[in-house]
């Protein structure tokens, strides 16, 4: 999405040739996934939303889960045993930047903050780079779908639900998109945000002004659309692309992802959202729990985390950040779970949910709740629950197999389907680890070879 040609700097080189790299390493035969009719057999497993299946076997036909239980194996059918392993429904990260952001020193690399403060046109479909090299690593521990988001200024871009798995964007992508609006926040951005109050208080209000306008806008956008169809269609809207790309949120009919963290910003933006008629998700919440009854009272389901992070202000205990899922679910609040780790850690999802209900079961939040924010939560959120987030038959087969707990470090997938494709359980690490493990200092040549 950037047409300038860069100048050829050694870590512009270095990027380069990750990305030539990168497709090979995608593409390559031991990364090919396969279709077909699959049986996993002598599996517990693990509904979500239907109970525990003690023993029983999942049946894949046509891309879509066919049988749960007690059925039997198709004939011609790729038996893959569980030997008593758990199936579960693939975990969604409700909050990342895969696909958009490869290598943090080249610019030529990230494609999640474009030019502009006001820029909802900007699809992060457009953008995923299915060839990512943390693709395959993200899907080791069972994340087979996740949320790219743009980020930046005010209304940074549409972000959009991919399933890891795919040649082109188009081929990854579930069909949702959000738009993203990053609340205007009031106090300080950080620890190194070193402003007066004068100018904090200034900025915050012209950026909140800003909202308005560009709201106020799109408002009349849509109201000229919607007369211009009811005259049956003369003429042509302005190119306004902005507003164009605003227009489904403004109607309802796209999610708007509202991000806001500090409590202070949060209840704002809870009044900015009161009498508009949108579908609004809140994401982020750092310090939720300190209005979770606003929040609940307002019906808004939220999408919380990282939850391996810090408490965001040194008075706090140190484990609000972890806590902090749990207090908003005690409070009635719809939660999911996204990591948003700017280390691409996207692989750490699971551990992002055990942490939950290891500091939140005191709450009510078991690992139940955890599991349900990883899978149907963020589907009913996005409003694919219908074709994923729970091992249902006529589901999409989009799932993996592990030999315990996901939730505990020492815990391995063993098996993963994406939309009734089986991918392989390979990535860098898992290559640099077999390379590695019986180390050798050359090749040997075999008898009677040259």
């Amino acid at each position: 999405m950037r047409f300038l040609l860069p100048a050829l700097t050694p870590s512009t080189l270095i990027g380069l040739a990750l990305l030539v790299a990168a497709p090979a390493l995608a593409q390559g035969p031991q990364y090919r996934a396969r279709t077909g009719t699959f049986a996993l057999t002598d599996c517990r497993i693990e509904t979500v939303t239907r109970g525990v299946v003690e023993r029983g076997t999942v049946v894949i036909e046509d891309g879509r889960i066919a049988a749960v239980g007690e059925a039997a194996v198709p004939g011609g059918a790729v038996v893959v045993p569980c030997d008593g392993g758990t199936v579960y429904p693939g975990f969604i990260d409700a909050g990342t930047r895969i696909g958009l952001d490869e290598v943090g020193s080249v610019d030529e690399t990230q494609d999640f903050d474009e030019i502009g403060d006001v820029t909802p046109q900007m699809e992060a479909i457009t953008a995923v780079n299915p060839s990512t090299i943390h693709v395959p690593i993200t899907r080791l521990s069972g994340v087979t779908t996740a949320l790219a988001v743009p980020q930046g200024g005010l209304m940074p871009g549409t972000a959009a639900l991919v399933n890891l798995h795919g040649y082109t964007p188009a081929q990854m992508s579930t069909g949702f998109e959000a738009v993203v609006l990053n609340f205007p926040t009031t106090g300080r951005r950080g620890p190194f945000d070193r402003r007066e109050q004068e100018a904090i208080d200034k900025a915050a209000k012209e950026a909140l002004e800003t909202l308005d306008e560009t709201w106020e806008q799109a408002v009349l956008y849509a109201r000229i659309d919607s007369a211009r169809a009811a005259g049956g269609g003369a003429g042509e809207m302005p190119y306004q692309p902005e507003f164009a790309a605003l227009l489904p949120a403004v109607r309802g009919e796209r999610v708007l992802l509202v991000e806001a963290n500090a409590a202070a910003d949060i209840v704002k933006a809870l009044e900015w959202l009161d009498g508009k008629d949108v579908s609004a998700v809140l994401t982020g919440v750092a310090e939720g729990w300190r209005v979770a009854d606003q929040i609940a009272a307002a019906g808004l389901p939220v999408i919380a985390g990282p939850v391996l992070g810090l408490p965001t202000r040194a008075s706090d205990r140190y484990s609000r950040a972890y806590e902090n899922a749990a207090l908003l679910a005690q409070a009635g609040v719809p939660v999911a779970l996204q990591t948003q780790d700017r280390m691409q850690n996207y692989r750490n999802l699971p551990f992002h949910a055990g942490f939950a209900v290891a500091f939140g079961q005191d709450y009510g939040f078991d690992r139940q709740a955890a599991l349900e924010a990883v899978t149907i939560a963020p589907a009913r959120m996005f409003g694919v629950d219908d074709r994923m987030g729970s091992v249902e038959v006529g589901k999409q087969a989009t799932l993996f197999v592990a030999d315990g707990d996901p939730f505990q470090p020492a815990t391995d997938v063993t098996a993963v389907f994406i939309d009734g494709y089986q991918v392989p359980l390979v990535s860098r690490q898992t290559e640099l680890y077999q390379e590695y493990l019986n180390r050798q200092p050359g090749l040997t040549t075999p008898p009677g070879g040259e």
